[in-house]
C-alpha cells in the first residue's frame, strides 16, 4: 500500500507544491464482502440498524429513514466545543420545486423499443456473465478503507452526480460500510443529490472530534445516514463561504478511512488545494468532463501534464466522460482512444433525462444503459484503487 514516505510523497509534493499530509494510520480494519445480486438496485433499502443512533430524516429514492441523533456525541466522547444546529438541504420554499416527481431516464417509446430488442435478442447470457464479473469486482474484499476521490477541472462536469453513482453501487454490492465525504464546500449538490433532507456536522466539525478509540456507532452518530449501510458527511450546511483547508480534510480523511470499506470523495474543482491533497492520497482517481469539444481537450491537456508526475498518478486515473445533452454531436470512440492514449482508464456516462434533471438520484428511474454504464465504471475505478504500484 502506497504511503506518504514512497510514490505518495512523491505526488504530493508535485501536486501540492510541497504540502504533504500526514501518514498516520489509526489502525487498519479488515473488510469482507458476500455476494449479492449482480445488477445495479432498482430500489434501495434502509441500513440495517444494529444499534445505529437515531437520524433526522433522509430521503433516499422517495422513502423516509431514521433521524440523526440530537445528542452531540456519545457518553464516552468529551463534550465539542461548538454543536452546530441542523439545517436544511433544501429551503422550505423551493421544495416544491426541487423534491418534484422524478423522470424516468429514458423516455416510453425507447423503453418499449429496448423491450422488444431485448425480446428477440441472444445477448441475455453475455449480459448475465458481464454483470456477474463486475459483482464479482465489486465485492473485492479490502484490508483498509479504499479512498476513491471525484474531482473536475470546471463545475458543471457532472462531479457530484457521478460521485452519487460510484458511491452508490458500491453500497449496493458491498457489505462493508460506504462513506460519501464530502470536499467541495461550495454549496456543493451532493447532499441533495443523496436527497439528503437535513444536515448538521460537516467535514472540519468531525475534524477535531473523532478519536482511535471510537466505534462505529460512535462515528455514524455525527453522520447523515443513507440506505444499504451508506452514510454522508458534508463539507458545509449549504452556507456561502464556508471554508474547508486541507488540514482539515486530511485530519478527517485519517480518522474516518478505518470505520468504511470505501470513501468517495466529493472534492472541489482543480486545482484547488484540497482537491490537489484528496487526488494524491487517493487509492483511485476520477476525472470527470463533459463530453464536448472544449471538455476533451481541457482534459487532454491535463492527463499530458499528469504523464510527467510519477507513473502512479496517471495509472490510476479514470475520466468518466458524461453526456450533458443527448447526440452532442462528438465521436465518443475516436475521444475515448486519444484520452486513453496517456496512459488514463476512459469511461463514458450516456446522457440520462432523470440525471439531468438535477434533482435527487433514483437508481430506478435510470435508463439501463445509465445502469450498466455506472457498474462498469465503479467496477473500473474499484480495480484502480486495488492495485499496488
Amino acid at each position: 500500500m502506497p504511503n506518504g514516505n514512497g510514490w505518495q510523497g512523491d505526488v504530493l509534493r508535485d501536486l501540492t507544491g510541497g504540502a504533504q499530509p500526514g501518514t498516520h494510520r489509526p489502525g487498519d480494519q479488515a473488510y469482507r464482502s458476500s455476494a449479492q445480486s449482480p445488477v445495479l438496485p432498482t430500489q434501495s433499502f434502509p441500513a440495517s440498524g444494529g444499534g445505529t443512533p437515531q437520524h433526522e430524516g433522509v430521503s433516499y429514492q422517495g422513502r423516509q429513514y431514521g433521524e440523526q441523533q440530537t445528542s452531540a456525541v456519545s457518553p464516552q466522547q468529551p463534550q465539542p466545543h461548538r454543536v452546530p444546529e441542523s439545517q436544511s438541504v433544501v429551503d422550505d420554499r423551493l421544495v416544491g420545486v426541487v423534491r418534484r416527481k422524478p423522470q424516468h431516464g429514458e423516455s416510453f417509446t425507447a423503453r418499449a423499443v429496448r423491450a422488444v430488442r431485448g425480446a428477440l435478442s441472444s445477448s441475455a447470457a453475455r449480459e448475465v456473465a458481464a454483470a456477474t464479473q463486475i459483482a464479482g469486482t465489486l465485492q473485492q474484499p479490502v484490508t483498509t478503507g479504499r479512498q476513491i476521490a471525484v474531482t473536475s477541472i470546471r463545475g458543471g462536469a457532472g462531479k457530484s452526480t457521478v460521485a452519487a453513482l460510484l458511491g452508490t453501487t458500491f453500497a449496493h454490492y458491498r457489505q462493508d460500510p460506504v462513506l460519501f465525504l464530502e470536499a467541495d464546500p461550495a454549496l456543493g449538490s451532493l447532499p441533495l443529490r443523496l436527497g439528503a433532507q437535513t444536515l448538521r456536522w460537516t467535514t472540519s466539525d468531525v475534524a477535531d472530534i473523532v478519536k482511535p478509540d471510537m466505534s462505529l456507532l460512535d462515528v455514524t452518530g455525527y453522520l447523515v445516514q443513507l440506505p444499504n449501510n451508506a452514510w454522508l458527511l458534508p463539507a458545509s450546511q449549504g452556507q456561502i463561504g464556508a471554508m474547508l483547508d486541507s488540514r482539515a480534510y486530511e485530519q478527517a480523511v485519517v480518522a474516518l478511512r478505518r470505520y468504511f470499506g470505501v470513501m468517495v470523495i466529493d472534492c472541489e474543482t482543480l486545482p484547488a488545494e484540497v482537491a490537489r491533497v484528496a487526488l494524491a492520497a487517493a487509492h483511485g482517481r476520477v476525472l470527470t468532463t463533459p463530453a464536448t469539444p472544449e471538455g476533451i481537450t481541457s482534459t487532454y491537456s491535463v492527463l499530458q501534464w499528469m504523464q510527467g508526475l510519477p507513473r502512479q498518478v496517471i495509472a490510476g486515473t479514470a475520466v468518466v466522460l458524461t453526456e450533458l445533452v443527448p447526440h452532442q454531436g462528438v465521436d465518443l470512440d475516436e475521444a475515448t482512444q486519444q484520452l486513453k492514449s496517456t496512459g488514463a482508464s476512459v469511461q463514458v456516462l450516456p446522457y440520462d433525462r432523470h440525471l439531468a434533471a438535477g434533482g435527487p438520484v433514483h437508481t430506478e428511474f435510470l435508463a439501463p444503459p445509465t445502469r450498466q454504464a455506472t457498474a462498469r465504471i465503479a467496477a473500473e475505478v474499484f480495480q484502480l484503487s486495488q492495485k499496488r504500484y
